[in-house]
Parts: structure tokens; sequence; C-alpha cells
């Protein structure tokens, strides 16, 4: 099973972006995003679609078209762009029902519905404090 990666393509996107404004420059193209997150800019433009529906970023057309920051690095959480980028919860439950005749397949959802729930509160929390300016800050230092 794969890892859904659509919140760390958009984080990069808003770092690059950001960046990119503390250097002056105020819009990339999809292509010079796409180029630091080594993708397709078909995913990039998908990405900031996402993230101007939720108000994070903003796209200019014709001369000098590009994308730029809607808001300060500082006032975009992760939380934002995980809840921009529709990103799945971690854990989910099965894809069908599990056999209730079953002890374990009986209680099973409940069981680990509680603790996922857990989890995901827990995340949230940790997302809500990061911002992409210190997603910046902590990506330069390496």
């Amino acid at each position: 099973m794969a890892a859904n990666s659509r919140l760390t393509v958009a984080a990069h996107a808003l770092a690059w972006l950001a960046l990119a404004q503390r250097s002056g420059r105020e819009v990339l193209t999809s292509e010079q995003v796409a180029a630091s997150v080594n993708t397709n800019a078909v995913v990039i433009r998908r990405s900031l679609g996402d993230l101007k529906r939720a108000g994070l970023v903003e796209v200019r057309h014709g001369a000098g078209a590009g994308w730029s920051l809607a808001r300060e690095p500082e006032a975009i959480t992760l939380l934002d762009v995980y809840d921009a980028v529709d990103a799945q919860p971690p854990f989910g439950m099965h894809r069908s029902d599990p056999n209730p005749l079953c002890p374990v397949g009986r209680g099973i959802r409940p069981a680990l519905g509680g603790v996922y729930d857990r989890v995901e509160r827990a995340m949230r929390r940790e997302l809500a404090g990061t911002s992409v300016a210190d997603v910046l800050r902590e990506t330069l230092l390496h």
C-alpha cells in the first residue's frame, strides 16, 4: 500500500513559493515548482489548484503568469494544507464489512476506531502547530 504524498508535494510547493517570495520573486510558474519537486507540471497545477480553492495561493494569468502565496508563510499551517489537498486520514477501516459472526470481526471496528480517532486528532494538532515558514526554515538547515 503506497503512502499518499499529496500533503508533501503541496508543502514542498508552498515552501518553494515562500523562498522565492523571500528572494524577491513574487511569482513562479508551474514548471519552476515542478522542477523543484521533480515531478510533472500537471501534478503541480492540480496541487496548486487545490491550494488556490483553499485561499492559500493565487494565480496570475497573462504576462508574468504564475503562482504566488496568498498569505504570509507564517499564516499557512500544514493543517491548512492537509485540508486543502483533501489528504486521507492516516488509517482506514476495512473496505468490506468484517464477518459479524467472528468475535474479532464483530469488535475490530469499534476497538480500532477510537485509537484511529485519537491518532488523527494528535496529527491535526501537530499540523496546526507547524507553518510553511517553519517548514522552509527547517528545510534550509539541511
